[in-house]
């Protein structure tokens, strides 16, 4: 057994039954993935179950004009929905996982997908929540879409940033807030501008204050 995965199996995920976690720890396999490093691409064979044990990573849906959109965080003890479902089926990937901070994953080899959930009820339960979560997540994302201006949006979008980075000073770029929010530069500098002038926010020139 790998002792550094079985640690990380049993920090981050002790939900699991005692016996799952033994078998993980067996079969799993431990990568480091540096900021900025795409760990999955659209199109790609889904061949591993992610699971994150430390740093965060960013899930995004390309488009056909190449443009990306924002549409959750994976954070230590959260997993790729898209990823657990897979079993013997070639499946590929519909969306791009990059890392925005150096982070460590836990790959599973998704042979074992369909056996666990028929096996072990702690990781038939872990599934059926991620996709819940993850769900929501993207009912709260069409809602903002279809329904609320780019401003509303962006201030969504800040406010999550604050309360998934723990922190009120965002290190971010206006470039970067575009292509979360599928916007131009351009439009999100007039729109933060426009937010520090109602004094919501404040912009320093390497990082944004949310007040």
């Amino acid at each position: 057994m790998n002792t550094e995965t079985s640690a990380y199996i049993d920090d981050h995920f002790p939900q699991f039954e005692p016996e799952l976690r033994e078998e993980l720890a067996e079969i799993a396999e431990i990568r480091n993935i540096p900021a900025g490093e795409t760990l999955m691409r659209t199109g790609q064979n889904i061949r591993s179950t992610v699971l994150v044990a430390e740093g965060r990573l960013k899930l995004y849906r390309e488009g056909h004009d190449e443009g990306e959109i924002f549409m959750y965080y994976l954070e230590p003890g959260s997993a790729c929905a898209l990823s657990m479902v897979c079993s013997q089926q070639q499946e590929t990937s519909g969306v791009m996982l990059k890392a925005i901070e150096d982070s460590t994953v836990i790959l599973i080899p998704v042979k074992y997908m369909e056996n666990f959930m028929q096996r072990y009820k702690g990781w038939y339960n872990f599934v059926v929540e991620t996709y819940r979560d993850r769900f929501e997540e993207l009912l709260t994302l069409i809602d903002h879409i279809a329904f609320r201006a780019m401003d509303e949006r962006l201030v969504y979008y800040l406010d999550n940033q604050r309360e998934k980075l723990h922190t009120s000073k965002l290190h971010i770029t206006h470039s970067e807030i575009a292509t979360d929010l599928h916007s131009s530069r351009e439009v999100i500098s007039r729109l933060l501008k426009k937010l520090e002038q109602q004094g919501k926010v404040k912009l320093h020139r390497q990082y944004i204050e949310m007040l």
